[in-house]
């Protein structure tokens, strides 16, 4: 909106200085500035509300002990982040774009699924929050309207790019998923999104490693929506694709305001209302810039700790239908509690994590050269 007005007062009236908003990379810095402005304006005041409503968390049964302590803390503070980075996205960003409009689409539709979530838990005091199928029903919807979007795109059909996706490490190679391109979509729209969720258990956490895979993914964007750039690169040209470095920088800028409040030890949770709509938004991104099969490398930390829990739970119940008796791989999953239960603090946890996190990221940037 801010950047239609800025633009039609450049181009009515010609002043010094105001042709910078035709920049991506001026409107991607003004959206991180502008949603860290949002989130340090607005924080004190979501989480003074959220108090004043006793809009809590409860007490957890399948985490530490340690965690005891951070019952009643407020959650639902994913709403700062979401008004943080679609305010910023709005205000910067085109929205005649495809991308743009998909990916407000992607984070508000989830982002409803995780308040419900969090609604029911919190405040109509149901601890299994929204049905589990409800849930799923939510993420497979949402998965399907952006599937089906870039299926059937005529723009990406003019340049044979609907359903093929970028190999890692390779060059010259894609992979066309042909007619399992959507329920490939779906399957990464609901993965990703429970994989942040399963993520954010301790303070500062999710939100950080989400910032860190935003800033890579900003990179791509911005290569893969410029076609100097992705002709030396050979890498699959994007017309447009750029915009979504607005929504990267957004989301960077919104991750680091929220990590103010939500580092150790937190003022707010951001509950499902943040991690499912942020999950979902990663996952949203990679798949339009094609580069889906990143997603392992890239969000590393997030795939660790869904696959902990995978494991823990498989092997669990092996053994108890084996021996009678549940054995156990990690002392405590996801993998984050398991270092917990080992003795290590929860801020040297998120500090490593959040190293490991840079490494991947730099790992993901060096596939599109060493190939």
């Amino acid at each position: 909106m801010l950047y239609y007005f800025l633009n039609l007062i450049e181009k009515t009236y010609h002043p010094p200085g105001f042709g910078v908003v035709r920049y991506l990379t001026f409107r991607s810095a003004a959206a991180a500035v502008t949603a860290l402005v949002i989130s340090f304006w607005i924080g004190p005041k979501i989480i003074e509300l959220l108090r004043r409503h006793q809009i809590g968390e409860a007490a957890k049964v399948d985490a530490p002990k340690t965690h005891l302590s951070k019952a009643g803390t407020p959650t639902m503070g994913g709403l700062i982040v979401l008004g943080s980075v679609l305010i910023p996205t709005l205000l910067w960003g085109d929205l005649k774009n495809m991308y743009v409009v998909l990916i407000i689409f992607v984070t508000t539709g989830l982002g409803i699924v995780g308040f419900l979530d969090d609604y029911l838990k919190v405040v109509k005091k149901k601890p299994k929050g929204l049905i589990g199928w409800y849930k799923i029903v939510g993420q497979v919807t949402v998965g399907l309207v952006l599937g089906a979007a870039l299926y059937f795109s005529p723009e990406l059909k003019v340049i044979g790019a609907n359903t093929i996706t970028t190999v890692p490490f390779f060059k010259n190679l894609n992979f066309d998923f042909v007619f399992m391109y959507i329920p490939v979509v779906v399957f990464i729209i609901v993965a990703t999104s429970n994989a942040v969720n399963l993520t954010d258990g301790l303070d500062g956490l999710a939100i950080g490693t989400v910032g860190i895979v935003a800033l890579t993914l900003a990179v791509i964007s911005y290569i893969s929506g410029n076609i100097e750039f992705s002709r030396y690169l050979n890498i699959i040209y994007l017309r447009g694709n750029g915009e979504l470095v607005i929504y990267c920088a957004a989301l960077v800028g919104a991750a680091l305001g929220f990590l103010w409040f939500n580092s150790y030890p937190a003022q707010v949770f951001m509950g499902d209302t943040g991690s499912l709509a942020l999950g979902g938004a990663i996952g949203a991104i990679t798949i339009m810039i094609k580069k889906e099969l990143i997603l392992p490398i890239l969000g590393g930390i997030f795939f660790m700790e869904t696959v902990s829990v995978i494991i823990q739970r498989f092997y669990f119940k092996y053994t108890k239908k084996k021996y009678g008796e549940g054995r156990r791989v990690f002392r405590m999953a996801p993998l984050h509690h398991h270092f917990e239960m080992l003795g290590v603090p929860e801020p040297k946890i998120v500090m490593r994590f959040y190293i490991v996190a840079v490494m991947l990221m730099i790992v993901s940037l060096a596939t599109f050269k060493v190939r």
